[in-house]
């Protein structure tokens, strides 16, 4: 029996990729952004897959938006067993051209947004007694590299928000898993001017999430092993030798 899976940032990228292999795979799909409603490549798979796809608008920065897409979502098939956030933005800058703006936005979408998320999303999950959570953050979590502070800061307290929840869910019969990912070919990454090791298409990332997923019930997903394993390596690493080769990237 399929499940119904809500993607909080489908209409591009991997979310949209993501949601191509789950109605491909006879699951129901809600995809929540802030342009759904304008999105053709969604309104054509949507003539696809009639019936098992639902298209609704959400502002993450907004949090009645977020209660009234919940409640949408929820209502769609009669319940949601997955939830993924697949909200992201990014932007590279050098400490002396700060763009203040862009710091708050990427706090406002890719930490605060998960959090009104799970905040609307939670009592539905706990009073269904199960639920799934699966958050997508980026290798970048594991240890701040120049010129993308910003990023990372936000998605390395996405992951510390999701261990800290963890446990607790757990408890409740609520799943959550974390997925870091390398560079993914999007149109985040395409501003990008310097070469991305292990470049992923977006197709292939999904893939690679929704077999993971399919199988794993690991916290965290991470792929690919060479840069994941580099960034991580940084992380346990003394300070002054990681940021030895954190100058290196400069």
């Amino acid at each position: 029996m399929g499940k119904k899976i809500w993607i909080v940032g489908g209409s591009t990228g991997i979310g949209y990729e993501l949601c191509k292999c789950y109605l491909d795979n006879g699951h129901s799909v809600v995809v929540s952004a802030r342009n759904t409603s304008t999105s053709q490549e969604l309104k054509q798979i949507s003539l696809q897959y009639i019936g098992r796809l639902t298209l609704i608008n959400m502002d993450v920065t907004d949090i009645q938006s977020v209660k009234n897409a919940t409640q949408k979502a929820w209502d769609s098939y009669g319940a949601i067993n997955l939830c993924i956030y697949n909200v992201g933005m990014y932007e590279s800058m050098k400490v002396d051209e700060w763009n203040l703006n862009h710091f708050e936005d990427m706090v406002q979408a890719n930490y605060l947004g998960a959090i009104r998320v799970t905040h609307s999303l939670m009592p539905f999950f706990i009073k269904n007694t199960k639920g799934h959570f699966v958050f997508n953050a980026s290798i970048s979590s594991y240890f701040g590299l120049p010129y993308g502070g910003g990023y990372s800061a936000t998605k390395a307290a996405l992951l510390n928000f999701c261990e800290s929840i963890k446990p607790e869910l757990e408890a409740k019969n609520i799943e959550v898993q974390v997925i870091n990912h390398g560079f993914v070919k999007t149109r985040l990454t395409a501003k990008n001017d310097f070469e991305m090791p292990q470049l992923l298409e977006a197709k292939d990332a999904a893939h690679i999430i929704f077999k993971k997923l399919s199988k794993s019930k690991d916290f965290e997903i991470h792929f690919p092993f060479m840069i994941s394993s580099f960034l991580y390596f940084l992380k346990v690493l003394p300070y002054r030798v990681a940021f030895y080769f954190a100058r290196k990237t400069l």
